[in-house]
């Protein structure tokens, strides 16, 4: 929003500087973003040329001798066609930068004569775009002094930068009225426009809407016999310095409302209207030229008017080019109007159309300046066009119902510190426009038709709060609670983190994937429910909130792949959403690994072939992901279970599930199924896993954080090796369940180390060798102990498996 510093005291009686008016606006939240001060325009001098000869060598060229009030006559070469002995223009001596031409100065011979800089035009010092001839001042314009304070140049432009919730400070009366209820001068008041109505206006409106809210008011009024030539030079000057262009006198007059009372305008030629203006949907495929020389096609969402002839005006928006008002016009029809603020934002933005008009509209303007508005506009009008205006007819508009909001004073000490008396706040309310009713510590305060925005009272707390000035509010220290050491996250974000840096320690590379994913993915994984679809997705293949994190890896891992990265090992901790409701979010760890991106290392490398790298992924490399984390979250590792089987998306055969005990899981692992590999078009060797972190249960407490002493047995370990043959439906892990039962106290350790299948041992038989570690503890153990612990791991396995010691 961009605004002259005359322009803002042709509303605001002060006598603050530029700099005190700048400062407080920042203050008051209409931040400054920038000032031009116009120091461009201090270096051109009025000065008076002495005499005009011609060119020894050009025809159009003049050689000139100008006095710029020093007694010292410059030379310059010139060829404006109205150059001459007596005139009185402005002068840009070398060194000077000229803004409509973008060029500094200096001095230049031109056809072999020295010129020593030149006399601009209008168009080179951005006052319009008239480059016929040079400036021509009166005679009596005071040679030798500053050009630009004579012919208001030296105006300053602040420019601010609004929030969307200040709708009301569009215009630069709003900006005033803020500044004087600040306490920066004194909001002036206009009177009220006077002017003779003759006649009606033979042009009536009609509002066909399905749905009133989208023009809840449209005022038009006709003006007769005007003469529309170009806007004063004030006007002009104005316009021109907040970045418009003059075009003739009604245009720059809708435009001049638009910004100095936030108010958009639109006028039409009376003689191009044909019949009645009618308010409507566009139908389907309907067209329009607008005045931006450009054709849009519209659709039922959007709102226009209409008479006989078919569109004249993107209602809000842009009017259209075949209604438009030129030198010609003589009879204008000047339409003041309301419409949604959702419906122009959503036609803008579908049209991609920004205007001033709708930069207002969306926000919201003033409904009950929309008949005042009307008033002022044909003020002007009559003022600057001449003519003669019409009865205004004004529809649909049912009047402003003001809100009412109960307001303890007290709300302003309790929300924001400041210690604001009830006079004072109430000072402030009334300042900005506010209604107030009763005394006391709680009143009724009215919000103004102009403020939208405020809708309870935290908004009236904001509005004593800004205008109070929030650098009243004095900083203090937070409160020392004494503690030392306390705890500030919860134990599902510290696992959050620990599973991060464990995944990331095997090498594995953090990725973010999209939350929402297609339907058919979802579905694959277990999702896909109505409650998970989302209403409004922001790509047609982004439907519904993910039930897994594996169809986004999966897909990310096949990208880097099609790119020339096949071995990919990446992870993500994040969530996953089972149901619309807050239970139904989990907390997930998951992996994926394609290639050969194993933890020995990936490549078909010597290196990494003595580490056993090089190799497909597999099963087992998503099971040691997936303990990592596990373990790296503090579970304790002797109560977790490993069992055959995963979800249809895992291969059957190739997948395992982890539970704590025997109903907590924990999460899956494996390679996947080839049909889910195919449904999501990705190819190659792959494997994953997904752990819970919310369903692993809170860690006991302690009594102390310190750690206990270490405790190390002075005895040498032992290990011993068994081979059982059991039938081939017998898991392992039940084979070291039962070894490590045996006797708790030693036996600090299984592992298995090989699997046999053959016809030696029989059908449907395998051979599992596990290896186990005995920790004695008390003394060295006998060759006894051994026999009898080896008894009782022996006796363990073939009552629980079933098998027997192989020979």
């Amino acid at each position: 929003m961009k605004f002259t510093l005359s322009w803002l005291k042709e509303h605001l009686d002060t006598d603050a500087s530029l700099e005190q008016i700048c400062e407080r606006l920042t203050a008051i939240g209409l931040e400054v973003e920038d000032v031009d001060d116009k120091a461009a325009y201090k270096p051109f001098v009025i000065a008076k040329i002495l005499s005009a000869e011609k060119h020894p060598e050009a025809d159009r060229l003049k050689v000139l001798s100008v006095d710029a009030g020093d007694g010292k006559p410059v030379q310059i070469v010139c060829g404006a066609p109205n150059a001459r002995a007596g005139l009185v223009g402005a002068l840009a001596r070398p060194g000077t930068y000229v803004p409509g031409i973008d060029v500094t100065l200096s001095v230049g011979k031109i056809r072999g004569v020295e010129s020593h800089g030149m006399m601009c035009s209008e168009k080179e010092l951005n006052m319009s775009d008239n480059h016929d001839g040079i400036i021509d001042l009166p005679d009596d314009a005071p040679v030798g002094t500053s050009f630009a304070s004579y012919a208001g140049l030296d105006d300053p432009v602040i420019e601010i930068n609004l929030t969307p919730n200040r709708p009301d400070c569009t215009s630069i009366y709003g900006i005033a009225r803020d500044l004087a209820a600040s306490g920066l001068g004194t909001l002036k008041t206009r009177p009220a426009p006077s002017f003779k109505v003759e006649g009606s206006t033979p042009v009536d409106v009609k509002l066909e809407l399905d749905d009133a809210a989208l023009c809840p008011g449209f005022s038009l009024r006709i003006v007769r016999g005007v003469k529309n030539g170009p806007s004063p030079k004030w006007m002009q000057q104005r316009l021109l310095a907040i970045g418009l262009r003059p075009i003739n006198a009604l245009v720059d007059i809708t435009n001049y409302m638009t910004f100095d009372q936030g108010r958009p305008m639109h006028v039409f030629d009376a003689a191009k209207v044909k019949g009645d203006l009618v308010v409507r949907r566009a139908k389907e495929g309907e067209t329009i030229l607008a005045l931006d020389q450009r054709e849009y096609k519209l659709g039922p969402n959007n709102v226009v008017i209409a008479d006989d002839n078919g569109l004249e005006s993107i209602g809000g928006i842009m009017g259209g080019e075949h209604s438009g008002c030129d030198e010609n016009t003589v009879d204008v029809l000047i339409e003041s109007a309301l419409w949604d603020p959702i419906n122009i934002a959503k036609t803008g933005r579908s049209l991609g159309i920004i205007t001033d008009a709708r930069y207002r509209f969306e926000r919201g303007v003033d409904p009950e300046y929309m008949v005042p508005g009307l008033e002022r506009t044909t003020e002007l009008v009559l003022e600057l066009c001449g003519g003669s205006a019409g009865e205004a007819k004004v529809v649909g508009y049912k009047g402003f119902e003001p809100k009412w909001i109960d307001f303890p004073l007290s709300e302003v000490k309790r929300l924001t510190g400041l210690e604001v008396s009830a006079e004072e706040s109430l000072a402030i309310l009334k300042g900005l426009g506010f209604g107030i009713e009763g005394s006391g510590e709680r009143v009724s305060v009215s919000v103004p038709s102009w403020r939208p925005d405020v809708d309870g009272k935290a908004d009236l707390v904001e509005e004593v709060m800004r205008i109070h000035g929030v650098d009243n509010i004095k900083p203090e220290p937070l409160e020392n609670l004494g503690a030392v050491n306390g705890r500030i996250l919860t134990t599902l974000q510290n696992r959050t983190r620990t599973a991060r840096r464990a995944l990331a320690s095997r090498g594995m590379l953090e990725a973010v994937t999209w939350s929402f994913i297609p339907e058919a993915q979802a579905k694959l994984f277990g999702g896909g429910s109505p409650a998970l679809k989302l209403a409004n997705p922001i790509a047609a293949d982004m439907s519904d909130m993910r039930p897994s994190l594996l169809p986004g890896l999966l897909t990310a891992a096949q990208r880097n792949s099609d790119k020339g990265y096949g071995d990919v090992a990446i992870f993500e901790v994040s969530g996953t959403y089972e149901s619309d409701t807050p239970e139904g979010q989990r907390r997930v760890a998951g992996g994926v690994r394609r290639g050969t991106a194993s933890l020995a290392g990936a490549g078909r490398m010597w290196s990494n072939a003595t580490r056993g790298g090089g190799k497909a992924v597999d099963v087992y490399d998503a099971k040691a992901d997936a303990l990592a984390v596990i373990e790296a979250c503090g579970l304790p590792m002797a109560n977790v279970q490993t069992e055959a089987g995963a979800p249809s998306w895992y291969h059957p055969g190739r997948s395992g599930t982890i539970k704590m005990g025997p109903k907590v899981v924990l999460g899956y692992f494996g390679e996947f199924h080839p049909k889910t590999l195919g449904a999501l078009d990705v190819s190659g060797a792959y494997c994953g896993f997904e752990i819970y972190l919310d369903a692993m249960a809170e860690p006991k407490k302690k009594a102390t954080r310190t750690k206990p002493a270490l405790d190390l047995s002075p005895f040498q370990v032992v290990k011993r090796d068994f081979a059982f043959v059991v039938d081939k439906s017998v898991e392992a892990g039940a084979i070291i369940k039962a070894a490590t039962s045996a006797d708790r106290k030693l036996v600090t350790g299984v592992n298995v180390f090989d699997v046999f299948e053959g016809a030696s041992l029989g059908d449907n038989k395998k051979s599992i060798a596990i290896e186990v570690q005995i920790q004695p503890v008390d003394k060295t153990l006998t060759d006894e102990d051994f026999e009898a612990l080896t008894a009782k791991i022996v006796g363990n396995v073939e009552k629980t498996t079933g098998g027997v010691l192989r020979a």
